[in-house]
């Protein structure tokens, strides 16, 4: 297939991305979320890969590295929040360290490995990843949407020719509406419940 091809087929896998993450950042229950948002990173990892194979795979690899580490993680917190025992509070603390760990590591790896103009993009990517993916974690329905919305913007820039440095195609519009979806859902979030009366925020189940 041509490169052309591969940028149609991100640009579908883009669109279905921009559904379910919408919808994901207005569920308050943590299961539900974690659900929505996995199938999210699946058809977000197929775009990047798709995006890379078309534009040059060097600058997308740690794109495809967090969307990846995304889908694994969501499905695994989905399963924990779903059973919402004082067991799977241990054994998410426990995954959630891990995935700390290994975020770290490969993240670092593939921020050296990204071309030298726009390493400074993937560090901050790689902050406001972890960032993220604590605020996942904690309790209530706050911390998720305040890191994603700064996890976001970063991305966004990564789908600018800021970070697509070859091809003909440097805009990746797709993957910008991506996070543009991500912020705008979290805003849409605040203005519903902004007038609801305050109710004790969604956490584990107390042991």
């Amino acid at each position: 297939m041509t490169n052309q091809t591969w940028f149609i087929i991100a640009q579908v896998m883009g669109l279905i991305t921009i559904i379910f993450e919408f919808w994901s950042y207005q569920i308050k229950d943590k299961s539900k979320y974690f659900w929505a948002a996995g199938v999210s990173s699946f058809f977000w990892m197929l775009m990047f890969i798709a995006i890379g194979i078309s534009t040059g795979m060097s600058t997308q690899l740690s794109l495809l590295l967090a969307s990846t580490y995304s889908t694994i993680r969501n499905v695994v917190f989905w399963q924990i929040f779903k059973r919402n025992t004082p067991q799977s509070k241990e054994a998410g603390l426990i995954f959630l360290l891990i995935m700390i760990v290994i975020a770290l590591v490969a993240g670092t790896a593939t921020v050296l490995s990204a071309p030298i103009q726009v390493r400074w993009l993937h560090i901050l990517g790689l902050v406001a990843a972890l960032s993220f993916v604590i605020g996942q974690y904690l309790p209530g329905v706050h911390y998720v949407r305040i890191t994603v919305v700064f996890y976001a913007i970063i991305v966004f820039l990564t789908q600018t020719p800021l970070n697509i440095l070859e091809g003909d195609f440097r805009w990746n519009i797709m993957g910008m509406l991506i996070e543009v979806a991500k912020i705008s859902s979290v805003l849409v979030f605040y203005l519903r419940y902004s007038k609801q009366e305050k109710k004790p925020q969604l956490a584990f189940a107390k042991p």
